[in-house]
């Protein structure tokens, strides 16, 4: 047999995707042209139209059954949760104990607030409908990872770094307003809606990932825009990438090997893998600024920025290999 196809299909692999160029497009755009004045308000609000959006899309194409599955399905959620609020917590506390010349000390309050976090709700989302995973029960799980993270993550913080402060209602109200209420409507519409967006499944993949592009433009161009890489030197911004893609590394195997260890089908497993391993940037930035004093939010902050953009682009990889595994084997579990 010729070892030309084989050459072919291992070249293929090492073929940049598409996609992944786009987020590194996203990424070099807002460094140059960032959001700024009263662009960003804009950009703010285009985000939060298109994530209410794609909810309103999920809401409609998603059968009551479905949606009803995806929130019973409790042994997923606690899988979920745990990697969200202890396992992360745990590998975020020991990577902040490392050594000064390993993990710098002014950045430890910021990588074990980092692991406090909740879950992304929009990208976590997003990336289980790209790789055809379960939609259904990662609606569930994300947003109940948020809801808890209103009241997880301030007592976690204040047990390991012993701050203060409490989270605003107005998160919980833009939690509703921004995925549930749209959510909600597109389950309503979805009787007369339903076919309509079924039959027209690109639309709804269109979105899911230009949303996601919008989300990483907005959110790196706030950190250019706050001119937070100023604050640290080059090597601390290298052993911190370092440490978040260590990070993100060992979560990842974790709810993978989890996942596979507890017999969950492959869509659950997808599920379970992108919700279990991210951490939000939007519910992170506006906790930092009452969790800490002003002086040392932006600090506290930059490690969840970094992480952000490491999991957007790591993910996005491991998507489209979840959606061409399921391509090329349509009867896998």
């Amino acid at each position: 047999m010729s070892e030309k196809p084989a050459r072919a299909s291992w070249l293929g692999r090492l073929k940049p995707d598409g996609y992944i160029v786009l987020i590194f497009a996203m990424v070099a755009v807002a460094s140059l042209l960032p959001a700024r004045g009263a662009a960003a308000p804009v950009f703010d609000w285009a985000t939060k139209i298109a994530i209410a959006f794609v909810f309103f899309l999920h809401g409609a194409r998603l059968s009551r059954e479905a949606v009803l599955q995806g929130l019973t399905h409790w042994r997923l959620h606690l899988v979920v949760l745990a990697a969200t609020y202890a396992l992360f917590p745990l590998i975020c506390l020991g990577l902040a104990a490392l050594p000064a010349w390993i993990s710098p000390p002014a950045l430890s309050a910021g990588i074990i607030f980092l692991g406090c976090l909740p879950s992304t709700i929009q990208s976590s989302i997003g990336f289980t409908a790209i790789a055809r995973g379960n939609v259904a029960a990662a609606v569930a799980s994300a947003s109940a990872s948020n809801l808890l993270g209103v009241a997880l993550t301030p007592v976690l913080v204040a047990a390991l770094l012993h701050a203060e402060g409490s989270v605003s209602p107005g998160a919980v109200q833009a939690l509703v307003l921004q995925l549930f209420v749209p959510f909600v409507a597109g389950q309503l519409l979805r009787r007369w809606i339903g076919g309509w967006v079924k039959d027209r499944a690109r639309l709804l993949s269109y979105a899911d990932r230009g949303s996601i592009l919008l989300v990483v433009y907005t959110a790196f161009s706030g950190a250019v825009v706050e001119g937070v890489w100023s604050r640290i030197g080059a090597l601390d911004l290298v052993r911190l990438l370092v440490l978040s893609c260590l990070l993100l590394a060992l979560v990842l195997a974790a709810t993978w090997l989890a996942a596979r260890a507890l017999g969950f089908s492959r869509e659950d497993e997808i599920a379970i893998v992108f919700c279990g391993s991210k951490k939000s940037l939007a519910s992170g930035a506006p906790m930092a600024g009452v969790l800490f004093p002003a002086a040392t939010a932006g600090l506290a902050i930059l490690p969840l920025m970094i992480f952000h953009q490491i999991q957007l682009i790591a993910c996005a990889f491991i998507a489209q290999q979840y959606a061409k595994r399921g391509d090329s084997q349509p009867e896998s579990r």
